[in-house]
């Protein structure tokens, strides 16, 4: 781009509107829609009770003043949210409010990372997680994700050198794109891993409330130890389809929270009133509503495997979250190569596994955000192309 900084340029974003006009080209060429798999927007629509809170919230003149800080009403919602969901007390220097997770990951690097800090990201991973802190000056360090160790950072892995040089830690369970899940053990060798090398954690924990198969959803600070060391975020987006309201929270360490608060208040205002009372709503009454969530999606998810099994290729269900992460067949050279043949053979567009970083290249992720008749037709389409038949 002709004006744009050097930071921008170098941004690896996809191309939606080159993706856009292959779904058109494809549907021209063959008269059929391409059923999309690869954009993670859940059309699940929030619960009654929280649209009207929005709506009655954005007819008060007072909702349109700027918002300097999070309303008592809502922290207080927050507090008495994670003390019943999770066991976590939080006090209210400890809670900040977002428009959304974006926002906090988005900004993180730039609150706790000077030039040439170091960053340690799990790979594959959330594509902001590997922006956020190249804009900020910070480099890298890609911490490999694998199928035999359930997709769990092997801290033992991490070497010497780097861990002693690391400022800041990444870290997602219920993971995104994988959907594997974390036990205990895990949290209680971050924490002590944490501690060791004084590395702040970021756990970004937006799927708590979509975990399968009747297990919990846990907190990152229901450990001991975790507040010393990081801070959690928590999105409204998933658990009570708010996503396109935008609200998040950051809770944890206190020292973060303030550093982090004193960047948005230098740049920004708070998020729209009437959200934060839309927010209240859903933290005091959506706990029904968020199981339903979860109980379509594994639902969801049960269909897809199934169907796709019929249809000769064989996933491993995830253990959470809106996704499903398909290892691709051996024969074919990468996600990238695959995922264009899948949309040239069959009309299903799914997202390449490189989007998420190089452990992705034998991988593939579904959002599971078509109808039933869209899972069965994918299936269909799958098993007629031969497209897992090697040649």
């Amino acid at each position: 781009m002709k004006y744009a900084a050097e930071r921008v340029n170098n941004i690896q974003a996809p191309s939606f509107s080159e993706l856009f006009e292959r779904k058109q080209n494809y549907t021209k060429k063959t008269g059929n829609e391409v059923i999309d798999f690869s954009i993670g927007s859940s059309n699940i629509p929030p619960m009654d009770e929280i649209k009207t809170a929005l709506a009655n919230a954005a007819m008060d003149d007072e909702s349109y003043q700027y918002s300097l800080a999070p309303s008592l009403e809502v922290t207080k919602a927050i507090q008495k949210w994670y003390q019943r969901r999770y066991g976590v007390d939080l006090e209210e220097d400890e809670i900040f409010t977002l428009k959304g997770s974006q926002e906090a990951l988005s900004h993180i690097p730039l609150v706790f990372c000077n030039p040439s800090d170091l960053v340690l990201i799990p790979d594959p991973y959330y594509p902001i997680y590997g922006t956020a802190p190249s804009l900020a000056g910070a480099d890298i360090y890609f911490m490999p994700l694998l199928a035999e160790n359930n997709y769990l950072i092997d801290f033992d892995a991490i070497p010497e050198e780097i861990a002693r040089k690391a400022k800041l830690m990444y870290v997602s369970y219920p993971n995104n794109p994988t959907g594997a899940v974390a036990d205990d053990a895990f949290y209680q060798k971050l924490i002590s891993f944490a501690k060791k090398y004084e590395i702040l954690v970021l756990h970004d924990n937006a799927y708590s409330e979509l975990v399968f198969d009747g297990l919990p959803g846990k907190s990152f600070l229901s450990y001991p130890g975790a507040k010393d060391v990081g801070f959690e975020l928590n999105s409204f987006s998933k658990s009570f389809s708010m996503g396109g309201a935008r609200m998040a929270v950051m809770v944890g360490n206190k020292d973060a929270i303030a550093a982090y608060k004193k960047l948005i208040n230098t740049i920004d205002f708070g998020g729209f009133p009437a959200v934060q009372k839309a927010a209240v709503t859903a933290l005091e009454c959506g706990d029904r509503f968020a199981k339903s969530v979860c109980k379509e999606y594994q639902r969801r998810r049960d269909l897809l495997i199934r169907s796709f099994k019929e249809a000769g290729w064989a996933i491993e269900p995830s253990q959470a979250t809106m996704f499903v992460w398909a290892r691709i067949p051996d024969w074919f050279e990468d996600s990238s190569v695959f995922t264009n043949a899948l949309l040239e053979k069959a009309g299903v567009l799914v997202n390449t596994g490189t989007s998420f970083g190089q452990q992705g290249s034998r991988y593939v992720r579904f959002a599971l955000v078509r109808d039933d008749v869209e899972v069965l037709e994918a299936a269909r389409r799958i098993a007629q192309s031969r497209i897992l038949c090697e040649e």
